[in-house]
């Protein structure tokens, strides 16, 4: 960020402009902040514009009130993820203002994803107990968290990450930032950490499916630090998990990116006996290291896999992301994994029993199992197969907002191309067309 008086010298030239001093800066902040027009004095309002004070909180607000260029102001504290320096707590919270005023559209990048494995604030939450004077906080708190963590999670597995982000980030900043702000012990802390590890997690979940990349990346970042100030393995595993699927899906150029993240994950998860999340850290590193080309390391981390997930393929879900990895998802992705390699039949065979089970939960799952399995049709020339699935795949978009399912559509959309003397298959693309991510830029 500026030094204090460039950052005066900005909030006085947009006042400027506008017929504004202080009294109606600080009326309009208070209310764009949410406190009401009487939330914020002039005085300190007069000490940002002549220098003498940095407007750390409230500079969104400004850039939001004033519509100032964000290139003006450097990005905030969130933008160094392994750096012991920002507090994780004031650096997530900042994100998540960042993100509700829409003001900071980043880019993903190979440098930040990488940064955010670096060590954490490994005294963050010892600075933080038993803070005198503030909100009191408990077990119910931290209940609480999980459980607006799972319903929205859920509303996000069904419909796409599009719908109800709003809702999470807001959630962050307005209820859970006041508790990880607040009075609790050590253990209280942890907890907290862990469940808003969770959270966030889902933030950066809700961001990638609706496309925003760069912001995805930063909760990633921060779900990670959070996981591991808490000392909670299966989260921290679980965030590095998110950078290197996100480093898969960015492209060629985020692929050795995606297989040290994978490496990092796997290795963070290695003091775990929980078969699933097992299975669910070796099925990304088989993902990325097919994609990197790196067959042999591909084939043993798939092997590893599918031994862990068959320890108990029955076994209900618990209430982790990792714990949620079931046979049926393992087979979509080992199938996908499986295609990469050239092994089409096989992944065939793994679509159709991922289908049998996890297409059948979410609208959103089925989806997708349903235009990769088409995708694998066409590949080993079966177009009826590849129609008859695709048309099942456009009768489960209708309401979903999800970049992955958009991709899916452009996708089959570009491969039913050739086949475009196929009335079947014309009929497919014209029914595709208002449902492309180009038809709606």
């Amino acid at each position: 960020m500026p030094d204090s008086p460039e950052i005066g010298l900005l909030i006085q030239q947009a006042c400027a402009a506008r017929g504004w001093g202080p009294a109606k800066l600080a009326r309009e902040l208070g209310i764009a902040e949410g406190r009401g027009p009487a939330g914020l004095d002039r005085q300190s309002v007069r000490r940002w514009m002549v220098g003498k004070r940095k407007p750390d909180y409230w500079m969104p607000y400004i850039v939001d009130v004033l519509e100032l260029d964000d290139h003006s102001v450097a990005a905030p504290e969130y933008a160094e993820p392994g750096s012991a320096v920002a507090d994780t707590v004031a650096s997530v919270i900042e994100l998540g203002r960042s993100d509700v005023l829409r003001r900071n559209f980043l880019a993903a990048t190979s440098a930040y994803a990488l940064g955010a494995i670096n060590l954490p604030d490994p005294e963050g939450i010892v600075r933080r107990t038993n803070r005198a004077g503030a909100v009191r906080v408990g077990t119910g708190e931290v209940a609480a968290v999980r459980q607006m963590s799972q319903v929205l999670g859920d509303a996000a597995a069904e419909l796409g990450g599009g719908h109800a982000r709003h809702l999470a980030v807001r959630y962050l900043i307005e209820d859970v930032g006041p508790w990880l702000n607040g009075n609790y012990t050590e253990k209280t802390g942890r907890d907290l950490f862990a469940a808003t590890s969770q959270l966030v997690h889902l933030a950066g979940w809700m961001a990638q499916d609706e496309g925003n990349q760069g912001m995805a990346q930063r909760y990633y970042a921060h779900a990670y630090r959070l996981a591991a100030e808490a000392g909670d393995p299966e989260l921290s595993a679980t965030a590095l998990r998110g950078l290197a699927v996100q480093a898969i899906d960015l492209g060629p150029r985020f692929h050795a990116v995606a297989l040290r993240l994978s490496e990092r994950c796997v290795d963070a998860a290695k003091t775990l006996d929980d078969a699933r999340a097992v299975s669910y850290y070796q099925t990304t590193l088989a993902d990325a290291a097919a994609l990197d080309g790196d067959r042999r390391l591909a084939t043993k981390a798939l092997a590893a896999s599918q031994t862990a997930i068959e320890k108990s393929p029955d076994a209900p879900p618990g209430d982790s992301w990792a714990s949620h990895f079931s046979i049926g998802r393992w087979a979509h992705h080992s199938g996908m994994i499986l295609a990469r390699l050239g092994d089409l039949d096989g992944a065939t065979e793994h679509l159709h029993q991922s289908l049998d089970i996890h297409g059948l939960d979410r609208r959103r799952s089925r989806a997708i199992v349903l235009a990769d399995l088409g995708q694998v049709h066409v590949r080993q020339g079966d177009l009826d197969a590849a129609l008859s699935t695709w048309t099942a795949f456009l009768d489960c978009t209708d309401g979903i907002r999800s970049v992955k399912v958009g991709e899916a559509v452009e996708d089959m959309y570009a491969r039913l191309d050739r086949y475009r003397d196929v009335p079947e298959a014309e009929d497919l693309r014209q029914r595709a067309e208002p449902l492309r991510p180009a038809a709606e830029a």
